[in-house]
């Protein structure tokens, strides 16, 4: 089997989101991504690697054609892979304590977070918790452009807590639109039980 998957004009991270679930969706056979930037391409590499897969990769007009290779033999590992990151994300809660991701330009960092948020729908195992805390319980309110992203976790089973001080500290509680309101002993007691935490 082969398959083409488009990945030109995409932002980052869809093009490595569309050739991954392209090949999760074969058992055999050849995804052929093609992007016009190099960030693109060599994301796409490391997750071929990351796979095991081997790769072949061509560059006409601007445009890089990267064929990836998936066989039987390789199922396997896969699957080693696959329950690997399965332990060890069995017990993962996500603690995200402001709007934006990272330092510097606000703007750049919201649509880094929504790209994060987004990001976390398409990948597995998803977290068994996030919590927004601080001003990062605006996401979870009504206006939110990343409202949908946390809705689709939610509706997967991902338990969705924010802030109730947070969230009248920024006067945004009837907003709410996902998940529940959360006091401190309830978000220190989920932090300290989780195998492992992530803080934004």
């Amino acid at each position: 089997m082969r398959k083409e998957i488009d990945g030109r004009g995409l932002e980052c991270p869809l093009p490595v989101i569309h050739t991954k679930k392209a090949l999760e969706e074969i058992k055999e056979g050849i995804i052929t991504a093609v992007v016009d930037n190099k960030v693109a391409k060599e994301n796409i590499i490391r997750l071929a690697n990351s796979m095991t897969y081997k790769v072949n990769i061509k560059e006409s007009q601007g445009n890089y054609h990267i064929d990836i290779f998936k066989n039987q033999s390789q199922m396997n590992v896969d699957l080693m892979n696959i329950n690997r990151k399965t332990r060890e994300k069995k017990d993962l809660t996500i603690l995200i304590s402001k709007d934006c991701f990272g330092e510097g330009a606000k703007e750049l960092g919201e649509v880094l977070m929504k790209g994060y948020l987004y990001t976390l729908t398409e990948v597995e195992p998803r977290p068994k918790t996030i919590i927004f805390l601080n001003s990062g319980v605006k996401l979870a309110v009504e206006g939110s452009g990343s409202l949908g992203n946390i809705k689709t976790m939610e509706a997967s089973g991902v338990e969705i807590i924010s802030c109730g001080t947070c969230l009248d500290y920024y006067q945004v509680k009837d907003k709410l639109k996902v998940g529940i309101i959360g006091n401190m002993y309830e978000i220190a007691e989920k932090l300290s039980s989780s195998e492992k935490t992530i803080t934004l």
